[in-house]
Order: C-alpha cells, then structure tokens, then sequence
C-alpha cells in the first residue's frame, strides 16, 4: 500500500516533491532522513528485522507490535515525512529528498537517486533533532555506506537546540495545554517526553539525555511556564531487553498522582510528527494507563506540517549552504 492518508487533495503527498525547473536542475540538495515505518500490517516482520539487522525477535514481540499497529490502523510517518519535504522544497527553492533507515524508501536507495540527478552537495538533517549513536549515528552510517557518497556531504549532528524548533513545540503546547486546563478547571501538569535508549549509551557518553532535557528546557522558557509546571520522562522502552533510561512516563504519572493532580498532559519533544510512538503510547497506552489510576490525559498535537517546523529546516539548511 502506497497511499497517504493524511489527508485529502493538495495535502496528500506519496510521491517524491521538488518544485519546479530551478530546484530539479540545482547541484544542491537537502536530504531528510527518518526511521520509516510500515504500510500496512502484513509488513511488519520485515519492518522489524530491518531494525534489528536480520537478528530474529521472539514470535510475540512481532505479535505485539503488529497489534500496536492494528490499533492506530496505519501510521502517517512517511507521509508526513513527504509533506514536510514538500513544503521545505517550496521554501528553499531548492529539490528535497526523503531516506528511511528501516523502511522505504530506504536511505541508500535515495543516496543512489541523488547521485543519478546529479547533485553535487547535500544537506543531510535527521527529523531525530536530539543527537544519539542509536537514531543519527544510525542515520549518517545509512547515508556514508561502506564509502564516502558521490557528492559533498554536509551532515547535520543535531538542532535540539534550534530557537524555532522551541518556537513550534511551544506553539502547540500552549494551543492544547491552555484547552486541558479549561476542561479540568485546575493547571494540569506537563510530562515532556522523548523516546529512551539503553543506559549503556548514556554511560557511554552519548548527549541524547542532556540534549532531550534541553529541549525541554528551552520549550518550557518559550512557552512562559515555571519550573513547577513541567516534568521529563521517557517513553517507548524497548522490549528486548537490558537497562533503559527513564523514569518512564508511567512512574511520572504516578509521582504526579501521589502530589495530588487529576490529570497530566503530554508532549512529546523528541519526535516530529504522528506515528506508532504518539499514536499508540501516548494515545491509548498512556492515557488508558492514566484512566486506571483515575486521571486524565492530554497531548499536545504533534508538529506534523507545522510552519515553524519547516522555517527551522529551512534556517538549517541556508546555514549549512
């Protein structure tokens, strides 16, 4: 299945965007690069064993996933992907492609592609803004391959700390915070999240932690609030096992239970756009979680084809050019 269902008309994009004879006859290009996700249920093993390299899962990790899956019915990553490629191409005037790590269309595939128009230069900027050896370390190996590419190569290690990447995190939160607080009648308390990585990685070295926490930081300044309002977890702990970073969103709702708050709203800083994390950890694993305990849950809307979003990209991309 090939289909976008993000939306109807003009909004629908499946098919690689460049804008018109300038940006397809430009030796420079920006590359986008995200996890990628699956089409439909049926390709999830091979979704999965991308991920893990070929090492096989137990039978029902693959079971649950495929559940999760089920669920949300279809996760709109790679086409959010598409649209936000589109609009950074209109922007920047400029041809944008897209590489999924773990799903199509694959990173080498799309190296190939823009070696074959004839690029010359290329920005690469992971849609993971927090740097890890886990997500960017994993993407910039995917673009270099066993050898360096066909053309310059600008890659961009991380942008948590992109003033206009706060601006749009902070644009949504305060849109679905300021309804939260209406419905509940009290201030309810914000849990930013980002995905966790094993605890050997931070121990390692690795800035994901300090960089996810920075984020945080810098959304929370930007939307005015007090230290007070606000607490970090992370989510989406693996499943195969050995130590992850947290606390996990589980443990804050229940800390913000036991100060005595009836609800919490979430927003996801480390991830841009709606997909099996957002769609099914946050929207019915945590909230159902949340329910149990007798409180109520919240999300900020993901940034999606947000404007600012898209200004950020395009401020990145200029800086690099």
């Amino acid at each position: 299945m090939n289909d976008c269902r993000i939306g109807l008309g003009d909004n629908c994009y499946c098919k690689a965007q460049t804008n018109g004879t300038a940006a397809s006859q430009s030796k420079s290009a920006v590359l986008l690069l995200a996890h990628g996700s699956p089409d439909n249920a049926d390709e999830i093993p091979a979704f999965l064993s991308s991920i893990t390299g070929g090492r096989p899962l137990p039978p029902h990790v693959i079971e649950e996933v495929r559940h999760r899956y089920s669920l949300i019915g279809f996760s709109p990553l790679t086409c959010w992907t598409r649209l936000q490629a589109a609009h950074l191409s209109r922007l920047l005037k400029l041809p944008v492609y897209i590489g999924m790590r773990n799903w199509k269309p694959f990173v080498s595939e799309t190296v190939q592609q823009i070696a074959a128009e004839g690029r010359e230069r290329v920005v690469a900027i992971c849609l993971a803004p927090q740097n890890s050896r886990t997500s960017v370390g994993l993407y910039r190996r995917a673009v270099t391959g066993e050898a360096e590419p066909p053309f310059a190569l600008d890659f961009v290690e991380s942008w948590h700390d992109h003033p206009l990447l706060a601006q749009a995190f902070a644009q949504k939160l305060r849109d679905g915070w300021k309804k939260a607080c209406a419905e509940s009648g009290t201030k309810v308390p914000i849990i930013f999240t980002a995905h966790s990585v094993p605890e050997r990685t931070i121990s390692e070295g690795d800035p994901y932690k300090a960089q996810s926490h920075e984020t945080a930081e810098l959304v929370a300044n930007e939307a005015g609030l007090s230290p007070n309002d606000w607490t970090f977890a992370f989510q989406s702990q693996g499943m195969s096992g050995g130590a992850w970073i947290g606390p996990t969103v589980e443990e804050a709702i229940l800390g913000l239970k036991e100060k005595g708050h009836i609800g919490v709203f979430i927003q996801p800083i480390g991830f841009l756009c709606d997909h099996v994390e957002v769609l099914y950890d946050v929207d019915i694993a945590f909230r159902e979680f949340a329910n149990k305990e007798g409180m109520k849950l919240w999300r900020a809307g993901s940034l999606n084809d947000s404007l600012l979003l898209t200004e950020a990209l395009a401020d990145i991309a200029r800086g690099r050019m």
